[in-house]
């Protein structure tokens, strides 16, 4: 019995050895250092409504199946933009509003380079809001050793 209960305890202590070299032999790979930066673009822009006139039957639900609620920096892009630089749950900022936005939502296919801005129930802002061409800056991240000192 002694005999047992000793080679088990080997046994268990070669095993915490044997992970103990693994652990250590391994290379972790340290994360690339990125630097964050805000890109711009132009694009046309409109505001929204939550209103069945305006979007859909159920107009306090996103075409990505999110909810909207007045108040929410929320912003519907057209389908290009979408394949290109502002997918779902980008953060944005949009000139002429404060703080930052979030793509929630997507516009019509026929929209082409368009942002749709929501203004929850104020119809009156978001007319006042009209059609503008504005610019629009979403971060993107750039490898540490790009940066050009």
């Amino acid at each position: 019995m002694k005999n047992l209960y000793f080679s088990v305890m080997i046994l268990r202590i070669s095993i915490l050895i044997l992970l103990c070299l693994c652990t250590l032999s391994c290379e972790l790979k340290k994360p690339e250092p990125v630097v964050q930066h805000w890109t711009c673009m132009d694009v046309k822009a409109s505001a929204y409504n939550s209103l069945a006139s305006q979007t859909s039957s159920n107009p306090f639900i996103t075409a990505f199946g999110d909810s909207l609620k007045p108040g929410d920096k929320y912003i519907a892009v057209s389908r290009d933009l979408l394949r290109g630089p502002l997918k779902y749950n980008t953060e944005v900022i949009v000139q002429g509003l404060d703080s930052i936005w979030i793509v929630k939502d997507k516009m019509n296919r026929r929209y082409r380079n368009t942002i749709d801005v929501y203004m929850g129930y104020d119809v009156k802002k978001a007319r006042e809001w009209g059609r503008r061409q504005i610019k629009v800056c979403y971060k993107t991240e750039l490898p540490w050793d790009s940066i050009k000192p």
